[in-house]
């Protein structure tokens, strides 16, 4: 479990590797990671964006950004949480991601809550060791 907090908007990430969704032979290896996203200040927030940078096991960067999170934005009251699941694909057997959501108050205000960085590990990890 990885976990960050910025201005009381508190995001833990569960990353898992799944086997199923996966094909090691053709390079195709898949992670799945749910995400908490806990408003724990004193106002209104709401999830506007994201934003992710995705490195592969070789360092290759990719950067993805968009609207809300799987097709919503969602408002979080003080002491109210929004979970959801997502997926990457790699072409890699492990990587790492982080990023940030661009939260807004109800005053209008924007900032950026950040979005822990985690590693996406799979049991196809060759490591040798010095």
């Amino acid at each position: 479990m990885y976990k960050a907090e910025t201005r009381g908007i508190s995001v833990t990430v569960m990353p898992r590797f799944v086997e199923e969704e996966s094909s090691p032979g053709e390079s195709r290896y898949f992670f799945a990671y749910t995400v908490e996203i806990v408003n724990n200040g004193d106002e209104q927030v709401q999830l506007r964006s994201r934003h992710w940078r995705i490195i592969d096991g070789r360092g290759a960067c990719q950067e993805v950004r968009g609207a809300g999170v799987v097709g919503k934005q969602p408002v979080l009251e003080p002491g109210e949480s929004f979970c959801y699941t997502s997926g990457c694909p790699l072409t890699t057997p492990d990587g790492l991601m982080a990023g940030s959501y661009t939260m807004a108050t109800v005053a209008g205000e924007s900032f950026e809550a950040e979005i822990p960085a985690f590693s996406l590990d799979s049991p196809h990890v060759r490591r040798s060791l010095h």
